[in-house]
């Protein structure tokens, strides 16, 4: 047991469970809901569910989306590599082999083709669940995140987060002339479900909270903390510019769950304490996130 447990813990391990799961759920999302509907969901998933539409003239019965997911990518992969380097680039290609493999193997079954605003919720929730964990290993489906982060490369003053929601429309502005308006609106919906699913996916992981602390008992409030919570205390001298006194403030930055904790822990011993708290979206060094070489 203690070497499958050791196992399991390994963060490589984690990580291609997270990108695979990840995957199969974007899989199921595509196959079941936007595909047989013909609602493009913007990235390069859209521009493959275009690609099979307009080759179904073809003898072979036209270009599946796994094999245009994979076509789309290849060259853009390469790319990413001479560009950003093999580290920056080996998540991404095994979600978006991954990814292909899922396509490939899920039958494509017709739900609610015939109800765009389902299609639209379910296939959005269930990309953006999906997507949410591949990002939580630290991997990209390539696609349009992949073009986004080598335009930032080229361009340091783009944002990656400004560009993809760009490229997202423009692939969806496609869709309109060759599916009409009224889907390409549900499809709108749709990426905007993505992107909140994904980003609260992201956050339920990795939300940390920042306390900072003014009280009466400094030493007595931080020893507490490191013995009660078992988390590291900072203090920061700083002056009221009311008072023009100098007093001590803490600093801790603990998990969502041990939030109420350490709030009891600090109003048990000062009731008139004053507490400030923040979300950190991403907290990195012991007891969080690991920092490694490929965050450079």
């Amino acid at each position: 047991m203690d070497k499958i447990k050791s196992f399991i813990e390994k963060e490589w391990v984690q990580t291609i469970f997270l990108i695979l799961v990840g995957t199969l759920i974007m899989a199921v999302g595509t196959n079941l809901f936007f595909n047989p509907s013909n609602m493009v969901p913007g990235g390069f998933t859209g521009l493959a569910i275009i690609l099979e539409y307009l080759t179904q003239g073809l003898p072979w019965g036209g270009i599946p989306v796994w094999l245009g997911n994979i076509l789309l990518n290849a060259p853009l992969l390469v790319l990413a590599i001479i560009v950003r380097g093999w580290p920056f680039i080996r998540r991404t290609i095994l979600a978006s082999l991954s990814f292909s493999f899922w396509l490939y193997v899920l039958p494509q079954i017709d739900v609610a083709s015939d109800d765009f605003f389902c299609v639209a919720v379910f296939g959005g929730v269930l990309m953006g669940l999906g997507l949410g964990l591949v990002f939580l290993g630290r991997a990209t489906t390539g696609g349009t995140d992949t073009v986004a982060a080598l335009l930032q490369k080229a361009f340091p003053h783009f944002r990656v987060a400004k560009v993809m929601p760009v490229l997202d429309g423009l692939v969806i502005l496609l869709s309109m002339f060759i599916f009409g308006v009224k889907i390409s609106l549900y499809a709108i919906v749709a990426v905007f479900l993505e992107g909140l699913v994904a980003d609260r996916v992201i956050a339920g992981f990795r939300n940390a909270v920042q306390f900072y602390i003014i009280t009466s008992k400094p030493e007595e409030t931080a020893a507490e903390i490191m013995k009660t919570i078992d988390r590291g205390v900072t203090k920061i001298y700083a002056k009221g510019m009311y008072t023009q006194k100098e007093r001590p403030v803490l600093m801790c930055v603990v998990g969502t769950r041990e939030a109420t904790a350490l709030k009891d822990v600090v109003y048990s011993l000062d009731p008139k304490a004053f507490m400030i708290l923040a979300d950190a979206q991403e907290v990195r060094g012991e007891g969080f996130l690991k920092y490694t070489k490929e965050d450079l």
